[in-house]
């Protein structure tokens, strides 16, 4: 499922391949997992998933676009070996506050809405992620439909509809 993705980033980082230039306690690369789990869900990401995963990671870690990309590569290769969501959440969990633990749900939601359907399994890996955040449902919620109204949709099970 992953195979597509972790080739992209590697034709784009071949060079660099071999050690990780983020460490595991670094929350960008937790936080970063979270989001390559989330948009290889559906199966292989399309062009805009990928897009919005880039953009994400630049503009909230304030991040070049090469240094972005190998963020990406390392998180791609965390979360393959990973064998739950609880490694990520809990160096999250250490590193930030509540408000920023809810903007990196925000982002989750985003990479959902990116290519325009929520499916179940998206919906429930949200779910779960944001419990170990300790992030409300309430707030969990909200956060959905604010992103499903700026995506152009309503929240619906399977397709956005408009």
């Amino acid at each position: 499922m992953l195979d597509g993705l972790r080739q992209f980033i590697a034709d784009i980082i071949a060079p660099h391949a071999g050690d990780r230039a983020f460490g595991d306690s670094d929350y960008r690369l937790a936080a970063t997992a979270l989001l390559v789990h989330v948009v290889s869900l559906d199966g292989q990401p399309t062009q805009t998933e990928q897009r919005k995963l880039h953009s994400l990671i630049e503009s909230h870690f304030g991040l070049d676009r090469g240094t972005a990309d190998r963020l990406i590569a390392d998180a791609t290769e965390v979360e393959g070996e990973a064998v739950d969501l609880y490694h990520f959440t809990s160096v999250i969990m250490r590193s930030l506050n509540e408000d920023a633990r809810r903007r990196i749900v925000q982002m989750m939601w985003e990479l959902v809405y990116a290519d325009g359907q929520v499916t179940e399994f998206e919906d429930n890996v949200v779910w779960r992620a944001s419990d170990l955040l300790g992030i409300s449902q309430r707030d969990r919620i909200d956060l959905k439909h604010a992103v499903a109204e700026r995506a152009g949709g309503q929240v619906k099970d399977g397709v956005l509809g408009g």
